[in-house]
């Protein structure tokens, strides 16, 4: 990659370990010793990935990585650590913006992917800044590419959600702020590990726990990249229901924004008339039974009402 991980420790050994771990990995990885060296790096080279020690000569890894923030926002900064200390990952978390917490002695599969999840999505949000539609769509299929039952949802929730939109009379600029979002709305995705994506069963609490962190985590790449308060609306709340029982936050009714609203029951309509790893797709009759048992539960009443009479025209193939 062009882009480099650089690696700020203060004991030499470990920054030796360090470039061992990661000399097969076709990563350009690069190591400092003290703040000032690793200042001096991130000036001369294009950086991606910051992962720092917290004790460090001269300043804390924590006034580091603040520092990095302030003049190269779009690194994606890691603390890590010889031990779990609390208030120490919550300040990280809370003043730097750190995308993970590494504790020492780390493990070197996890290490390095963590490394790699970092890189990607420096690289999303670089690519989702260009705003361009043939961007944003390839993008939205490197998410599906992560779950093999998903290709195509992206593209066809933007459908679903577009048509609705033209029937509320939306503008055209916020209709294509919908199918933006539409595609990206699964982008926080690219946290979950496949195995949890294309589990062939029920989620355990705990995986159910890290697959709910999703809209967040999307929201957050999307907010980088600067796209639209609608956009990164759509990303945040598409699974929130209007009875307040979703997630990420349980608001309700019109708290929801209206965009979230619309993708929201195109994303449930789709995934319905989908196979998963679980179970088999429903059919067309079934998946509409299911959105109107949802009506005033999951959905905005008023949505559903203009939704079903599309999909009794547009898709009798079901």
């Amino acid at each position: 990659m062009a882009d480099s991980v650089l690696f700020v420790d203060d004991e030499i050994e470990v920054l030796k370990s360090i470039l061992w771990v990661f000399s097969d990995q076709n990563i350009n990885t690069l190591v400092a010793s003290d703040p000032d060296d690793a200042l001096d790096i991130i000036k001369n080279n294009d950086t991606a990935v910051i992962v720092s020690d917290n004790v460090l000569p001269g300043m804390k890894g924590i006034d580091l990585l603040l520092k990095i923030k302030e003049v190269s926002p779009d690194i994606i900064r890691i603390m890590m650590t010889g031990y779990a200390d609390l208030s120490t990952a919550l300040e990280a978390i809370n003043r730097c913006g750190i995308f993970k917490f590494i504790v020492k002695p780390w493990n070197n599969k996890e290490l390095i992917s963590t490394v790699k999840e970092a890189l990607q999505r420096y690289d999303l949000i670089h690519s989702i800044r260009k705003s361009d539609e043939p961007t944003l769509l390839s993008l939205a299929q490197a998410v599906e590419l992560k779950d093999r039952y998903t290709r195509g949802h992206c593209n066809r929730v933007a459908g679903y959600a577009v048509d609705i939109a033209h029937r509320l009379g939306v503008s055209e600029e916020t209709k294509k702020q919908i199918m933006y979002g539409s595609w990206l709305h699964d982008c926080g995705k690219l946290g979950v590990p496949e195995v949890i994506l294309n589990k062939p069963g029920p989620l355990t609490k705990d995986e159910y726990d890290i697959i709910k962190k999703h809209p967040e985590w999307g929201a957050d790449i999307a907010r980088q990249a600067k796209l639209s308060p609608a956009v990164v609306n759509i990303i945040l709340y598409h699974h929130e229901w209007w009875d307040g029982c979703g997630y990420p936050y349980g608001i309700q009714g019109d708290s929801i924004p209206k965009e979230s609203q619309i993708v929201s029951i195109a994303d449930h309509f789709d995934a319905l008339t989908s196979e998963r790893p679980y179970r088999m797709k429903w059919s067309l009759p079934e998946a509409i039974g299911i959105i109107q048992s949802l009506q005033g539960r999951a959905f905005d009443p008023a949505l559903v009402d203009i939704f079903l009479p599309l999909i009794n025209k547009n898709h009798t193939d079901l």
